[in-house]
Order: C-alpha cells, then structure tokens, then sequence
C-alpha cells in the first residue's frame, strides 16, 4: 500500500475550473485500486505556522501498488482533462509513503 499526500495551489480565479477537473479525475482513482481517504479544503485558521502559499487543498491518497498508481496517472480518459488541470493549476506538491 503507498500513500500521496497532495498540496494543490489553485491559480487565483481559477477556483472552478479546478473543481470541474477534480469532479472528473477523482472518481477515475477507483479504477486502479486508489481510494481518496481525506479531501480536505483548509481555512487561513487551519494552519499554525507557514513560509509561503497556502494550499487551496490538501488530498491523502491511497493505492495498493506503485503500478496502480502510474496507471492512474497514464490513464487516457484522465489525461484527457490535461487542460482544465494546466489552467486551474499553479504548482502541486506530492509526497509519497508507505504504512510501516
């Protein structure tokens, strides 16, 4: 089992086509073996500390196996949305674990 942490940082005004794309993308995770456990829309009152942009959202992602997770992200029907992603997009940070 691996598991994403995902910070997505939204370009300003861009806020829905951003869920438009996640409306279409994120059921697409249950094809390979993906489940979003958290989606999480924090607030300014959410965070104790931070040195720069806060997150627009924050996704926990599970998958059974790293090749679930590549197939998802080559999945054509996923890939498809490419441009509602880059036009609501500014910059995504993932991290990736494993449960010990």
């Amino acid at each position: 089992m691996i598991y994403l942490t995902a910070l997505l940082f939204v370009k300003e005004g861009k806020e829905n086509v951003f869920n438009e794309y996640e409306s279409l993308v994120l059921p697409i995770i249950n094809n390979y073996n993906g489940k979003l456990i958290y989606r999480i829309r924090p607030t300014q009152d959410s965070f104790i500390n931070s040195e720069d942009q806060l997150p627009y959202e924050i996704h926990f992602i599970s998958f059974e196996t790293d090749e679930d997770f590549t197939n998802f992200i080559n999945d054509d029907k996923r890939k498809r949305f490419e441009k509602l992603k880059a036009d609501s997009i500014k910059s995504t940070f993932i991290t990736k674990g494993e449960k010990l």
